[in-house]
């Protein structure tokens, strides 16, 4: 009976979950997008290459 009463808040809880990797996944795979784009330029670099690992670490994040 607890469980088909508590069965929306866990669907809830899992969907929640679910947009959260999904989106830092994006947000991952943007940062990489703009830390290569800014590491094209030479002064760009000193910004780009720590937005890259940024990028990675909340692209690997979501994917784990």
């Amino acid at each position: 009976m607890l469980r088909l009463l508590f069965l929306p808040f866990r669907l809830v809880w899992g969907l929640v979950g679910l947009l959260g990797s999904l989106f830092a996944i994006l947000l991952g795979l943007t940062l990489i997008i703009v830390g290569l784009v800014l590491t094209v330029t030479l002064i760009g670099a000193i910004v780009g290459i720590p937005l890259i690992l940024i990028g990675l670490v909340l692209l690997l994040a979501g994917i784990f």
